[in-house]
């Protein structure tokens, strides 16, 4: 066997070619920036790289931009910014990565060497702003090691649990040339589970009279999830997806039950009290899934644990497994070929109700909310014009629950959404899914206030012709925050009222395509002229405040406040 070479190196470059050439290395095709005289060197490499790059307005939004080409793709995102404030601005793409397990390189420019130290200009610690929330950071200092460290940061950004990486740029080091080989492509490194956890697997589940399995976290990829359907088949197992990670299993195959996210289904939750079994897969079971780290005891769940991760340290972390399998999900799916029941399962009936279950609590025909938008008949209208693979995004707020609850997701890669709770993530989410994939449809869910903190990032889908729609929901409000208000401070409105502009005109300023929308029968003759006008497109919603979710009211829930009193 021919052990591989280092390319040999030719002439001497700069640190800002050597560090471009290792990006094409290592397979980049795209990039997210907001310039920055930090790093006019690698500006300048880029300037005759076969590397696509997207220019936008904050780097909050480009950092965004790349995380979310991180989560459909398993590869890592890259995000140029510069040093100081523009790093800070990134930062909150960097602690979604963190939490979403998501591989993503961030760039950031540094202040020269000769100057650190000094508090100079927008200089940082990268160490002490980063080191919470990425997976590791370093700065490189002598270009000859570009190549190394820059391998490395591709390598660390997608082993074990995936996550965010932060490389500091001095600008002295990037005009400063050097000698040097380029290194090999990275290679992801899959973790196989062995064969006696498999055949104790198989035999947990011959003794279990109503299994369960939980699907989360990363590492996942279209054939991961077919072969996890064709397990759940054999089994007759009923199967939920954990917060915003719907995309993980079809929400029309027989056996699934929802998902385990926000305002879950009371029923999906005692089943899995209920359950005798749990099998997790690639999921951590954090906050929000575990429904504030209730849903199963710390740290001997009543129900036997099954869990399967990437990472050796998340298994026993915090729920002690009656069996710990340390493996990928795309290397445990691919072994569950070999876990098929021998004879018939006894549970098809537990199968049957947890599919009713959910089939009855994602119905929106029984839904009906204050005002003259009807907000279950638009997701009806979705649900019957738009196609199954179509990308939907969304950041954080009560009007997401439109999405999670009501659009079926049927198909891998299809889904953005921060399980950080991140406000602002959807509209760059949804660039950076239109940028990576033209052709397929790309649809953003957005709230009035979360919209505005990445809004100028409209602007960037205007620039590259990216004719993504926004479904942004106005109600004139932080929701949300008003509904916890509501429920803990009745009556006592305070910080949460905003006044909004005419977003139909902010898209028309823009370039763009926009639309008013008020009454339910003007919703979907506003979806059709803006999908055919072939441009970014904001459809204006304008939502009653009292219908803050669903189900519930602003006066419902003051009212049951007061009544505690």
């Amino acid at each position: 066997m021919t052990t591989p070479q280092n390319p040999a190196p030719a002439t001497a470059r700069t640190g800002g070619q050597i560090l471009v050439q290792q990006l094409i290395t290592h397979g980049v095709k795209q990039l997210f920036c907001v310039p920055g005289e930090s790093y006019l060197a690698v500006l300048d490499a880029l300037h005759d790289a076969d590397i696509g790059v997207t220019v936008c307005r904050q780097e909050g939004g480009a950092a965004m931009m790349a995380e979310a080409q991180g989560k459909l793709t398993g590869q890592p995102g890259i995000c140029f910014v510069t040093r100081g404030p523009g790093a800070t601005n990134a930062s909150a793409g960097v602690h979604i990565a963190h939490q979403d397990s998501t591989p993503l390189i961030l760039f950031v420019g540094q202040v020269a060497r000769n100057a650190m130290g000094r508090e100079a200009f927008q200089e940082l610690d990268y160490s002490a702003v980063f080191g919470t929330m990425a997976k590791w950071v370093v700065q490189i200092d002598d270009p000859a090691r570009v190549p190394e460290l820059i391998s490395r940061a591709f390598h660390v950004a997608t082993s074990g649990r995936p996550g965010p990486v932060v490389v500091a740029l001095p600008e002295d080091m990037l005009t400063e040339a050097a000698t040097v080989a380029d290194a090999l492509p990275y290679q992801v490194t899959e973790t196989h589970p062995g064969p006696a956890q498999m055949a104790e697997l198989a035999q947990r589940l011959k003794a279990a009279h109503q299994p369960v399995a939980i699907l989360g976290g990363s590492r996942w990829s279209e054939q991961a999830v077919r072969e996890f359907v064709a397990f759940a088949e054999a089994w007759s197992l009923p199967v939920y997806c954990s917060f915003r990670r719907q995309m993980l299993f079809p929400a029309y195959h027989p056996c699934y039950g929802g998902d385990l996210g926000l305002g879950v289904n009371p029923r999906l939750l005692a089943r899995i009290r209920e359950s005798d079994l749990v099998l997790v897969v690639g999921g951590r079971l954090s906050e929000i899934p575990s429904q504030g780290y209730e849903l199963f005891a710390i740290p001997n769940p009543a129900q036997p644990l099954v869990h399967v991760h990437a990472d050796a340290d998340e298994l026993g972390k915090l729920y002690r497994p009656a069996l710990a399998i340390h493996a990928t999900p795309q290397a445990f799916t691919a072994a569950l070929a070999s876990v098929r029941p021998a004879t018939p399962v006894a549970w098809h009936a537990h199968a049957e109700m947890a599919r009713s279950e959910y089939v009855l609590w994602s119905d929106t025909n029984p839904i009906q909310i204050p005002g003259e938008l009807q907000m279950g008949q638009v997701m009806q209208h979705l649900k019957s014009t738009l196609p199954p693979n179509t990308i939907f995004c969304n950041g954080a707020g009560n009007f997401a629950t439109w999405v999670h609850r009501f659009w079926p997701f049927t198909t891998y890669a299809s889904q953005l959404a921060p399980t950080s709770g991140s406000m602002g993530y959807g509209l760059p989410a949804g660039v950076g899914a239109k940028r990576l994939w033209p052709e397929r449809e790309v649809v953003v869910f957005a709230g009035d206030g979360d919209f505005l903190m990445h809004g100028q990032e409209f602007a960037t889908a205007v620039q590259y012709g990216l004719p993504i729609i926004v479904v942004l929901l106005d109600n004139a409000m932080y929701g949300t925050i008003r509904m916890h208000q509501e429920r803990e401070y009745p009556g006592r409105v305070s910080a949460t009222q905003l006044k909004n502009p005419d977003f139909k005109a902010y898209a028309l300023a823009f370039g763009g395509h926009g639309e008013r929308v008020e009454r339910t029968e003007e919703f979907a003759p506003a979806l059709a002229r803006a999908r055919a006008s072939g441009l970014p497109s904001v459809l204006h919603c304008l939502i009653n405040p009292e219908a803050i979710t669903p189900t519930g009211t602003l006066q419902g829930i003051r009212s049951a406040a007061l009544a505690k009193r």
